[in-house]
């Protein structure tokens, strides 16, 4: 049977096309807000990192009521390092809303997402959103959708989807491409009609796929998915199983049962098949497991989340400063946290390092392992992190490394500077198109040769320069490259930055601190723009005499410290070099700190010793 009172869809697009946007405005228009009542930009960006950011990171889930048809949502992001996010959410949804910006048209992640939504049949509705802006080019956009289609080898039924045109921001939608509309009920009687309704056997023995986990102090573990036959009742005796794992099965009770209505879970006694629900008292259920009746334990396949490409080590914090501004600083604090987190994001993988107090963290990249450092510091955990690592690979024999198909905007000025960047960063370019007085290029590069290659876009292009990557493959390695042209400018003692030190520090190049600073030795405090290490003493006072002038002292200007963010200090740091990270500070640090033990080990290298 079709439970028809019912539809599931998430939204899917590229970055910064206007997914959290539109669900904004459906769940005005849906009612879920009462008429007087304030609801800021980008709702369901709840997470204090995502409302700094401006992105979406987590996939959530909400819902809203069109006709008496309760329209299940699941919003999801859009970047690619949180693809895992969108894959293991598709299995919920019965359709999906592929946004796509009226003027960029379908991008890289678009393409990805897409790819997953085919690859699982899902019911798809184009959404052409930002039509009002005034450099719109609707027709184009729609004629590059249907070419996507057909490079992915859609079937006829996914090549005749339907295209509804909005905008988001002004909250209204058309099926005409050249009416802005008045309100979104074009859209919610699209998917009404054109998004199936979830089917299964209502009477049949309970089967619920868990697509989502989190953990909440105050009722444990709490596991979200979609009902795929039987119904739901709470205090019911279960069986959880998982496909991979056929012999692990386990009973458990339902302790408590929840719906998602508007931005609130709900608790409830019942839950019908092709409903959404959130079943807490599972402590040890993970997201691929099925929850089963005890009649039949008939675990469903879970899809196969994409690998990560690289890795770091996070060990404990081990500095002269360590232990006096975190509240979790032990090997079990980080070993605890990184082990829940592994459980609600499948993308992620933990594994113990080769001692106790050091563990390998896998991710999608750069941004998805530095959400998590900065989610851990602002918790209140202090540790250090390594440089972040391609994850190499042999397949027959040959040793391969991560690629990613690179996507720049560029103007025109900036081309020959960013062709010779990415020659030294081994990238190939496969695709050149002019667009107005911009560039648009197209490379395939190492995943490594774009550690660091953001902000040296940004700086070579004035600002204007945009970015998009996504893994494409695995190929044979393509030689060294060279990760950095900076040297380091390193303590030479314990104590606090002084203005008189710091004075005679910053001629040999950029500075990271300002006066006051604790510092200790072997921590770096500054780049040095020639290349090679440079041990300077920030902590120099100058030496008083009976001839020393009053206002001697005035005369010493310096200037402001080049302060890195969380991203930047992870891509500046290099392979001799840790990350330590605090609540409260971020800070460089040579791996020995000792001076003298750094060069002894510098020409064991270079004599081949090590």
């Amino acid at each position: 049977m079709t439970n028809e009172k019912i539809r599931n869809v998430a939204i899917i697009a590229h970055v910064d096309h206007g997914k959290t946007s539109l669900v904004n405005e459906m769940l005005k228009q849906g009612h879920v807000f009462r008429e007087n009542q304030v609801v800021e930009d980008r709702v369901m960006d709840s997470n204090a990192l995502e409302k700094e950011r401006g992105i979406t990171i987590l996939a959530k889930n909400t819902s809203c009521v069109y006709n008496g048809v309760k329209i299940n949502i699941i919003d999801t992001p859009g970047h690619a390092d949180f693809g895992g996010e969108v894959e293991r959410v598709l299995k919920m949804v019965d359709g999906v809303l592929l946004l796509v910006d009226a003027f960029e048209g379908p991008m890289p992640q678009t393409r990805f997402v897409l790819q997953k939504a085919l690859d699982l049949n899902l019911k798809v509705v184009v959404v052409v959103n930002k039509i009002d802006k005034p450099d719109a080019r609707v027709k184009e956009v729609i004629d590059e959708v249907l070419e996507l289609f057909l490079e992915l080898d859609a079937n006829e039924d996914q090549l005749n989807s339907p295209f509804v045109f909005c905008s988001a921001k002004l909250g209204t939608a058309s099926l005409d491409a050249n009416s802005v509309g008045t309100n979104l009920e074009p859209l919610f009687e699209t998917i009404i009609k054109s998004v199936p309704a979830p089917k299964g056997d209502e009477t049949g023995p309970l089967q619920l796929l868990i697509s989502s986990a989190e953990h909440n102090d105050y009722v444990g573990r709490l596991a979200v998915g979609k009902i795929t036959r039987g119904s739901v009742k709470e205090g019911q005796n279960i069986v959880v199983c998982n496909f991979y794992e056929p012999e692990k099965q386990r009973k458990a009770k339902i302790v408590s049962l929840f719906v998602f209505e508007g931005l609130k879970r709900v608790q409830v006694k019942q839950g019908p098949v092709g409903e959404i629900v959130c079943v807490a008292g599972l402590e040890e259920v993970k997201i691929g497991d099925t929850i089963c009746g005890e009649e039949d334990a008939t675990p469903i396949e879970f899809v196969k989340i994409a690998e990560p490409s690289i890795e770091m080590t996070f060990m404990v914090n081990n500095s002269p400063l360590a232990g006096t501004e975190g509240k979790f600083v032990t090997s079990r604090h980080l070993r605890d946290r990184l082990y829940k987190e592994a459980v609600k994001d499948l993308s992620l993988k933990v594994s113990d390092g080769p001692t106790a107090d050091t563990f390998i963290v896998r991710g999608r990249g750069e941004m998805h392992l530095s959400i998590l450092i900065e989610n851990m510091r602002r918790d209140g955990y202090e540790f250090q992190v390594s440089m972040p690592k391609v994850l190499i690979k042999e397949i027959d024999g040959v040793k391969c490394e991560p690629i990613d198909r690179l996507y720049l905007d560029v103007p025109e000025d900036a081309v020959g500077v960013v062709m010779n960047k990415m020659g030294v960063r081994k990238g190939e370019l496969v695709g050149m198109i002019p667009h107005g007085n911009r560039m648009k290029m197209e490379f395939m590069i190492p995943s490594r040769g774009l550690f660091g290659f953001k902000s040296e876009l940004l700086t070579d292009t004035r600002g204007e320069g945009v970015i998009n990557s996504i893994f494409d493959s695995y190929q044979p390695y393509k030689g060294e490259i060279q990760r950095r042209d900076v040297g380091s400018l390193v303590a030479h003692e314990d104590g606090e930055a002084i203005v008189y030190g710091l004075y005679n520090a910053q001629e040999r190049g950029d500075l990271f601190i300002g006066a006051g600073t604790k510092v200790y030795a072997g921590m770096v405090v500054g780049e040095n723009p020639k290349g090679g290490d440079i041990v300077v003493n920030v902590c120099k006072k100058k030496h008083l005499s009976n001839m020393r002038s009053s206002g001697a002292d005035e005369a010493l200007r310096l200037t402001p410290p080049k302060i890195l963010s969380l991203e930047e200090a992870i891509e500046f740091i290099g392979d001799d070099e840790l990350l330590e990270i605090t609540p409260k500070n971020v800070r460089i640090r040579k791996t020995i700190l000792d001076h003298t033990m750094r060069l002894r080990e510098k020409g064991k290298m270079l004599r081949g010793e090590i």
